[in-house]
């Protein structure tokens, strides 16, 4: 049986070849081969934020940790919710809106007011799977305006007396505490919620990627004192991590420098191009050697890049790789 509960970034993609050409070995370097002090200014973290702080306090504490000007999170927790939040580094802090459209997944505890039979619970649960209205509640920080989310499934863990306890993968922006509230009207029991902890955020896991404050410390700590790289490159993920929920365009050496000046993405500059891309979709442009060029949004469908030989298949709303570091291979307009 495929398993029904996957966000879409999960869904998986093909990568189809629209052409071929090699890569300059002089140029720009794979992920992995950064210096320490490279791999930390393009890195991010996959941290297991604890129940107490606020998501800026955690950001701050991981600056003064790494000793590093920039840091910034996406997708803010309350501070009593725990789980994934993931922080970018240095210059990868440009790529935390790519983060944030991505779909979340957390496992509540809800408290209903009166017990009520399972079926009535399962009931609801599928009753709110699909695109529901929410109002954010009086103590959001953003505007109280009634608006679409979409739930793409919700899965029932555990009950005990009026303690349900589900798993819920939802579109950015939806307030599980609102969900739980609005369940419990529909029960006609009343509801609230007790316990939050996010287990997905884009492409990040609950897996041996995440960390505590204390890992990261710790492996700071050893290749400071010690000189060794290792575990302080197992705590930080390059920032192209953070980019591998979104589809992927791969190029040309000769395009790269054109997109690091923020030009857009032109057909004859692209090698591979992944399946199910739809005009508007956001999407990610790397080199052959897995750098993160950019992300923008598509302007045509993966079978039209595919067979396109002229045109803008990608506009280029953000761009990650630094001007320079490929050779020019387009020519500026007099």
């Amino acid at each position: 049986m495929p398993d029904m509960n996957l966000l879409p970034s999960e869904i998986k993609r093909e990568t189809l070849v629209k052409s071929e050409d090699t890569t300059d070995e002089k140029f720009g370097k794979r992920p992995a081969e950064r210096t320490i002090q490279e791999y930390m200014q393009k890195g991010v973290i996959n941290l297991d934020k604890p129940a107490g702080p606020t998501s800026h306090e955690v950001t701050s504490w991981v600056k003064k940790i790494l000793e590093l000007e920039k840091a910034g999170h996406s997708g803010t927790l309350d501070p009593n919710v725990t789980g994934l939040l993931p922080i970018m580094l240095g210059e990868a802090t440009k790529a935390v809106d790519a983060l944030l459209t991505a779909g979340k997944e957390y496992v509540c505890l809800m408290k209903l007011h009166t017990e009520v039979p399972e079926r009535m619970i399962k009931s609801v649960l599928a009753e709110f799977t699909g695109e529901i209205y929410q109002k954010p509640s009086l103590k959001s920080a953003v505007k109280r305006e009634t608006r679409t989310r979409t739930i793409y499934y919700m899965e029932l863990l555990e009950i005990e007396d009026k303690s349900v306890l589900f798993k819920v993968g939802c579109e950015a922006g939806t307030y599980i505490r609102k969900l739980c509230h609005d369940m419990g009207l529909a029960l006609g029991t009343g509801a609230h919620m007790q316990e939050l902890r996010r287990t997905k955020s884009g492409p990040f896991r609950e897996d041996d990627t995440m960390i505590t404050l204390h890992d990261l410390k710790d492996a700071y700590i050893e290749w400071k004192e010690n000189n060794n790289e290792e575990p302080i490159r197992k705590a930080i993920l390059p920032m192209e991590a953070g980019l591998s929920h979104l589809p992927k365009l791969v190029i040309r050496d000769s395009a790269v420098d054109a997109i690091s000046h923020g030009a857009g993405l032109a057909a004859p500059g692209v090698l591979t191009v992944e399946s199910g891309i739809e005009r508007g979709d956001p999407v990610a442009v790397f080199t052959q050697k897995g750098e993160a060029v950019s992300f923008g949004l598509a302007k045509m469908k993966s079978v039209e890049i595919l067979k396109a030989a002229t045109g803008i298949v990608a506009t280029t709303d953000r761009v990650l790789l630094e001007p320079g570091t490929y050779p020019k291979g387009w020519k500026a307009k007099e």
